[in-house]
């Protein structure tokens, strides 16, 4: 009985195990485009630098100067550029093969499987509702300090959540900002891109007035301070706050105040700023030339990104010792310390509308994402509904929801770094379907009504050079930089994590669309089968 039992177990166990790993072909059958083809490469652009322009400059460049890095930021900047880099040329050669909806997801179910592929799709919805409310929480911290903090005070008083990991306070205006942003998505794709490019070109000029401000104004004695004035500081702040019984940590000053682990440590979290490019890659259904467009938007976006950050963390750290940044609003802070007062009330006017571009930019990707993730059916099937305006509603006004429910409960810097899990995570996988588009040459397509299994190659005209080295060396940076992140974040993410695999579980391998083509082709070719024996037989 027991060894009847053994095959009935050892084929389930077969079946399941090819449920996880049965792929997407790259022309399903039946699944027809609803989007409209309207964006250009500059709204490409203008996408990629406004959504990703926004925390990372106007927030994070003081948190993390202060408490982390300090002067080394420009590096910490710059190796979270490096492993974007990569990152970036790797979504530019899938963004030219495959033009469709889904970004990462997509090409990971393509090459992968659909089980890390749901895990992929789970981890790019982490980093894109933590960057909507990480950043909406900017704008209103950015917006209250031009009003003396008043909002902050007044939620503080009436409001106050005080629990590790939790924010001060729940953040309704930031709430409400979220939700009337996914309202103006959901109503048209074409008008969010014009808004979206306008208010770019605004955030540019605000970053380049920032830049030259540092360097007109800066002192490069910043960058090297002595470890005895530090201390001396250190006793200063600690006898002031000594009924707070509060204690500072300003590191040993110079270039790396807190060692070049701190320097590491800070490219952990810097790397949540380089987020926005890949929401390049989910229009690739709405865009006119997808194979051109997609990799010149992506690698054009980094590039200004990566001068942006590089300039503007060098520029804040010269107008201003690093132990004096505020960690809420930076730049405006260190403004009035230079004695350009009336400049902090037009940079600050400017990161509003660079926020608000980077908020819609990084609210863009998310309902495309959810969307491409319910066609499958790996998600509630209602969340592909699209609008006669050409708009996934459903799924852009669940995304805003989440985020602002986000926005209303958890710290900024426990988002960031919870952010950063999941698009680190994202980019090692788009890595690794890279190693198998150039070594696993062949993908089975099964398309039309044919029941016979189609092989094509690849036709690849944007390639990522030097691999595979350049793909493993991602690896390895990518997964240095998980290593970094604490504790705490990794107890968040595993419970994120844990989350969307009961989802998957219990609903998505149910319904997956692959799982019913499959199980048509299946019938089919037992008809033919039986047929085929049939004429034998009559034979």
């Amino acid at each position: 009985m027991a060894l009847t039992a053994l095959p009935v177990v050892s084929s389930k166990a077969t079946a399941f195990i090819h449920a996880l790993t049965r792929k997407k072909p790259l022309q399903p059958e039946g699944e027809e485009s609803n989007f409209c083809r309207c964006l250009t490469t500059l709204d490409l652009v203008g996408l990629g630098v406004g959504s990703t322009l926004g925390a990372g400059v106007y927030v994070l460049s003081g948190e993390v100067a202060r408490e982390v890095a300090g002067p080394s930021i420009v590096l910490s900047f710059f190796v979270a550029a490096v492993a974007s880099v990569f990152a970036g040329m790797f979504y530019a050669e899938f963004g030219a093969q495959v033009p469709k909806t889904g970004s990462a997801y997509l090409y990971t179910y393509v090459t992968v499987g659909e089980v890390l592929a749901f895990i992929t799709g789970w981890n790019l919805l982490l980093s894109y509702v933590i960057g909507a409310s990480s950043v909406a929480k900017a704008w209103t911290g950015t917006f209250d300090d031009l009003m003396d903090n008043v909002i902050a005070k007044t939620l503080e008083e009436y409001a106050m959540m005080d629990s590790p990991g939790l924010t001060t306070y729940p953040d309704f205006f930031a709430a409400a900002l979220i939700m009337l942003l996914a309202g103006i998505l959901a109503y048209g794709v074409r008008e969010s891109a014009l808004l979206n490019t306008i208010f770019t070109a605004v955030n540019v000029v605000v970053v380049l007035f920032i830049i030259l401000s540092g360097f007109i104004k800066g002192d490069i004695n910043n960058w090297n301070i002595s470890e005895s004035f530090i201390h001396n500081i250190t006793q200063e702040m600690e006898n002031i706050t000594a009924a707070q019984n509060q204690t500072f940590d300003f590191g040993i000053g110079g270039f790396f105040p807190f060692g070049f682990d701190g320097t590491l440590a800070g490219a952990a979290t810097c790397f949540y700023a380089f987020v926005g490019f890949d929401c390049i890659s989910t229009t690739g259904e709405e865009v006119k030339n997808p194979q051109k467009s997609l990799p010149n938007g992506i690698v054009i976006s980094l590039f200004i990104c990566f001068l942006a950050y590089f300039g503007i963390s060098a520029s804040l750290t010269l107008m201003m010792p690093y132990y004096l940044l505020d960690v809420h609003s930076p730049l405006p802070v260190a403004f009035e310390y230079i004695g350009w007062e009336p400049a902090k009330y037009a940079v600050a006017a400017g990161s509003l509308c660079a926020l608000s571009t980077s908020l819609l930019g990084v609210m863009f990707p998310m309902p495309r994402v959810i969307f491409a993730m319910a066609r499958d059916g790996l998600l509630f099937k209602p969340l592909c509904y699209v609008s006669s305006r050409q708009s996934p509603v459903l799924a852009t006004l669940s995304a805003g929801a989440v985020a602002a429910f986000m926005v209303l409960l958890f710290d900024l810097k426990a988002l960031v770094d919870l952010s950063s899990v999941g698009t680190i995570f994202a980019y090692s996988l788009v890595a690794v379907c890279v190693l198998l588009l150039r070594y696993v040459y062949f993908i089975t397509v099964v398309f039309d009504s044919s029941v016979k299994d189609c092989f094509i190659r690849f036709n690849i005209t944007r390639k990522v050079p030097g691999v595979p080295f350049i793909p493993v060396i991602s690896i390895f940076i990518n997964t240095y930089l998980m290593v970094q992140l604490g504790e705490e974040t990794w107890i968040s993410y595993s419970v994120w994590m844990a989350f969307g695999l009961a989802i998957y579980f219990v609903y998505g391998i149910h319904h997956s669309n692959q799982r019913q083509r499959m199980q048509e082709m299946h019938t089919v070719l037992n008809t033919v089968y039986v047929n085929n024996n049939v004429v034998s037989v009559s034979a």
